[in-house]
């Protein structure tokens, strides 16, 4: 599909209904997204407890691109691209591990844990070592969270973009967390229908009896996929509920509020605090607590708090967990969604948490959303897929869809 016809099919998409099959499939369009998109975000990747000693790596892999993210020297994280200087290969072929220096096993050129060149043998005398070093990937770290930033020049303001989150993440204490569980789907469908299917809670009841078990049904009425995702007559009907759960988490010292972005603002975050409901402590299967209370909590106050950087990068967070979803592009059909489960960094697997209760909630769900969305992906490649409307509790899809379009139409330059 060439240029005219992408801006052709972004021009005249219809307002409240899903969008055409191209989006979901076609290999040009993918890449248009991949550069005005996806690479233009703060991608919330990992968390910091997974590097925690000086050469500690992981990879982060996203449509084709490879990113080395490792603990320096100093303590301090880098995060480059997986390609060597010399003549492109990928220099790091592990996964994870640790490391004091990088060598790139095809001519033996090796970098220090900064991305500087170190050594490249046998190469001319007018090679100068010190103004070679693997392309750099920004990277930012809030209260242990590790973002990237694939731009190539100036990325957007991280601080900017944060800003109006951080009294609802503050309080988790995520910088005194430690991974208690994580997981990877590799899902067959596209990302959007992956970024879709979280931000709507229409199919909640149908599709997720264990979440439909655990939430309030005036809860998932009105903001079941978060702030924004029901109608106002459902929100109206949650403030009794909602208002007397504020009251409880005020009398203990604990934040509460909503915050969403407004039509027209350049980024698409929301976050809220809001209760799980039926009395339930944590979002467990018998809501009791699964873990010692996080961050500045005083008690359990049978709270979430959610919060949206950006339509790939979640979390959602209790008392005494918080959990991490990132939904990463691999191609125009494929797509990653990993969950990471954070405990306090003191606790105690076996003692103070089981895994398996920690994980419940958002495995099986997890799991159920990996078959709703190849099940949508495959019935949208179909010759006879035609965009339906959107329904009263699919609000936060258009508001992702006119902010996914909007970015799409810009000019194809990585710069904010």
């Amino acid at each position: 599909m060439d240029e005219s016809a992408i801006d052709e099919l972004i021009r005249t998409r219809h307002p409240g209904r899903a969008l055409e099959r191209p989006f979901y499939c076609d290999p040009d369009l993918f890449e248009r997204e991949m550069e005005r998109v996806i690479s233009r975000q703060w991608l919330l990747v990992d968390h910091a407890s997974r590097i925690p000693n000086e050469g500690d790596f992981f990879l982060f892999e996203i449509a084709g691109e490879s990113i080395v993210v490792v603990r320096g020297k100093a303590g301090e994280i880098h995060a480059f691209f997986n390609v060597c200087r010399h003549r492109g290969s990928r220099v790091c072929r592990e996964r994870q591990g640790n490391t004091k220096r990088f060598v790139c096993p095809y001519h033996a050129w090796t970098y220090g844990l900064d991305g500087a060149l170190r050594s490249a043998p046998l190469m001319p005398e007018e090679f100068v070592p010190t103004e070679v070093r693997l392309s750099p990937c920004h990277v930012r770290v809030l209260d242990g969270l590790i973002f990237l930033n694939l731009a190539e020049r100036d990325p957007t303001d991280f601080d900017a973009q944060v800003e109006p989150l951080l009294p609802f993440l503050r309080v988790h204490g995520l910088g005194r967390a430690k991974v208690a569980h994580r997981e990877l789907y590799p899902t067959e469908a596209n990302w959007k229908l992956i970024v879709e299917n979280y931000l709507e809670c229409y199919h909640c009841a149908p599709a997720h009896p264990q979440f439909s078990s655990v939430h309030s049904k005036a809860k998932i009425l009105a903001m079941g996929a978060g702030l924004g995702s029901g109608p106002e007559h459902a929100m109206a009907a949650f403030q009794q509920e909602l208002a007397a759960w504020q009251e409880k988490a005020r009398s203990l010292g604990h934040p509460t509020g909503l915050f969403n972005d407004q039509p027209g603002s350049p980024y698409w975050r929301s976050a809220d605090r809001a209760p799980i409901g039926r009395g339930f402590l944590s979002e467990s299967q018998d809501g009791e607590p699964v873990a010692p209370l996080m961050g500045e909590f005083k008690d359990y106050d049978g709270g979430q708090t959610a919060i949206s950087f950006n339509p790939v990068s979640h979390l959602l967070m209790s008392n005494d967990t918080a959990t991490l979803f990132r939904f990463t592009p691999t191609g125009p059909t494929t797509a990653e969604m990993e969950v990471i489960w954070l405990v306090d960094e003191h606790a105690r697997e076996g003692a103070d948490y089981d895994v398996k209760r920690v994980s419940w909630m958002w495995d099986v769900t997890t799991r159920q959303d990996q078959g709703i969305t190849e099940n949508n992906q495959a019935g949208v490649m179909s010759r006879r897929y035609r965009p339906g409307p959107y329904s009263q509790l699919e609000g936060a899809v258009e508001s992702s869809v006119l902010w996914y379009l909007g970015l799409m139409s810009r000019p194809g330059d990585d710069r904010d």
